[in-house]
């Protein structure tokens, strides 16, 4: 990612499963930067998503980095079968790994990036003991496990403070930002200091992606 660039994961959960090769062709030709894996477990989410083979068939279809969102119980047991499957970055849940240190060090010797994801009710400030070592920071801004949520206004202030605290540290980590992003709130979260945007519905639904990608790089 560039410095300084606001990049844009379009989610796949919008994506049309039944065409998604041509959905995903269809968001990078548009200029997406990344593309989002939203993987649920029906356990530390309620809902199921998908797993490895779809992170597999994704991988055949594009070139783009493949930016794998685990939103699992037990990320660690999965970390090399995603890494086989072509993801290059997971990150993982503060939830469920209250120290991750261990967890991020076996990502990199496996060869992927591993970034740090904090819910809604999460502080912050569970993150700062570990954000130095985290290739990204996630701030969710809705409730993980469903898509089509109203973005929540309160994670301005919880962008502000990660950014604020990253560089402080040193830490050109990008801040992402997953939940609720479209044309009326990706402009705030960028204020704020996001540096990647996930965005669903907005992209997949749009009729011309490459406009509303355009737009929400602000």
């Amino acid at each position: 990612m560039e410095p300084g660039k606001v990049c844009i994961a379009p989610s796949i959960l919008a994506a049309d499963f039944t065409r998604l090769g041509d959905e995903i062709r269809r968001v990078e030709d548009a200029g997406a930067d990344l593309v989002h894996l939203d993987v649920m477990d029906g356990h530390f989410v309620p809902n199921i998503s998908f797993g490895i083979p779809v992170v597999e068939a994704v991988r055949r279809v594009t070139s783009l980095p493949l930016d794998t969102h685990l939103m699992i119980s037990h990320p660690r047991r999965y970390l090399a079968a995603f890494r086989d499957a072509g993801a290059d970055s997971v990150t993982i849940h503060i939830e469920v790994c209250p120290d991750p240190t261990d967890i991020m060090d076996y990502c990199r010797t496996l060869g992927m990036e591993c970034g740090l994801v904090a819910n809604p009710e999460t502080p912050i400030e569970t993150l700062f003991p570990y954000a130095r070592q985290a290739s990204m920071i996630l701030i969710m801004s809705v409730q993980p496990g469903f898509g089509g949520q109203a973005f929540q206004s309160a994670s301005l202030e919880r962008i502000r403070q990660m950014r604020r605290w990253l560089d402080r540290a040193g830490s050109d980590a990008p801040v992402q930002v997953d939940g609720g992003i479209n044309l009326d709130t990706a402009a705030g979260a960028v204020a704020a200091g996001a540096g990647v945007l996930v965005a669903g519905s907005a992209v997949f639904g749009a009729p011309d992606p490459a406009a509303v990608i355009r737009s929400l790089r602000c």
